[in-house]
């Protein structure tokens, strides 16, 4: 077994590649890092190509000998060079792996921004089978356009491939930088722009913790996944035979709930919340097909994931920096 890795250096991709190296059932495999803006560390069980996934030539020389692929990179909310990386680059790996006499497995990692994860108003939990429903954004379409792709791929070859659904992917203190009121807040909501200057200084100041409600005023539930469990998913489904060809959640068992999470930081760490008026809605993320046929579950439920964000100690050089494309 041979796996090329892209998307390589992101969140995701530096520890599936660790635990990859590390795990005893994979002894016997080993990995190529498809890089364009970083470089993995190497490794005897390891090599590196450099260059785009949108360049067709790059893909070609990357795909030597691989005989499984984890398509981790993507572009977020870069119109300029989406297409190029997201839907051209995908496409560009099915085809080398289409033609490929050494390809097995193609995994695809992608996100509940296809389903348009807390936008829309679900009436119940959401299951692989409903229909793609991008937000607004050109990130969101990107993942309604790469999980139509690859099923296409399967009508048209008899492609061997899977497809995993990941809501918002957290590690290390992630999950506490979420519901920061200051300008470090990691990803959206931006807390501090939901309410005035002053509220959100003080806020910030004493460690309030926001509790997100939804148009009615209720507490939103929100899906989130540990990377851990993530990469667990990933390595059981590379090989995997109930994995051909199908699209699973891969999330918490239940959505994190705003005000349960406010409530349990209130028990253990003794912070105070705020309600605040948003937007969104909530949504759960049904993981039940990937802990039935894959025999799959999280390890992550709402305390270890408040816990683990809460007792993470960042060591010096370890800075919180977002990069895209991972």
């Amino acid at each position: 077994m041979k796996i090329l890795v892209t998307g390589a250096t992101g969140k995701v991709g530096q520890v599936f590649l660790k635990q990859l190296l590390a795990d005893e059932r994979f002894a016997h495999a080993s990995a190529r890092a498809l890089c364009n803006n970083r470089e993995v560390e190497t490794h005897d069980r390891l090599d590196m190509v450099k260059g785009s996934i949108s360049d067709r030539a790059v893909v070609k020389q990357a795909l030597e000998g691989i005989t499984h692929i984890v398509h981790l990179a993507t572009c977020k909310e870069i119109p300029e060079t989406v297409m190029d990386v997201s839907i051209k680059g995908m496409f560009w790996l099915l085809e080398e792996a289409r033609i490929s006499s050494t390809f097995e497995r193609f995994v695809h990692i992608s996100g509940d921004a296809s389903v348009g994860h807390f936008f829309y108003n679900y009436d119940r939990p959401i299951t692989e089978e409903f229909p793609v429903k991008a937000y607004p954004g050109c990130y969101a379409l990107s993942k309604a356009l790469e999980e139509t792709m690859i099923e296409q791929y399967y009508h048209q070859y008899d492609f061997n491939g899977c497809c995993l659904r990941a809501p918002w992917i957290m590690e290390k203190d992630d999950f506490k930088y979420s519901l920061s009121f200051g300008d470090d807040v990691f990803g959206g909501p931006r807390w501090c722009e939901l309410v005035t200057p002053a509220e959100a200084k003080q806020h910030q100041e004493n460690s309030t913790i926001p509790v997100m409600l939804d148009p009615e005023g209720k507490a939103v539930n929100r899906n989130f996944v540990h990377v851990d469990d993530l990469v667990s998913a990933i390595l059981t489904s590379l090989e995997h035979p109930a994995a051909h060809q199908q699209l699973f959640n891969i999330s918490m068992d239940e959505p994190v709930n705003y005000q349960l999470a406010a409530d349990y930081l209130k028990e253990t760490r003794g912070l105070d919340c705020v309600g605040v008026k948003t937007p969104f809605y909530s949504t759960w993320l049904d993981n039940s097909k990937a802990r039935h046929r894959l025999d799959w579950s999280p390890d992550y439920g709402l305390a270890e994931l408040i816990d683990a964000s809460w007792d993470y100690q960042r060591a010096d050089g370890d800075q919180r920096k977002i990069w895209y494309p991972g």
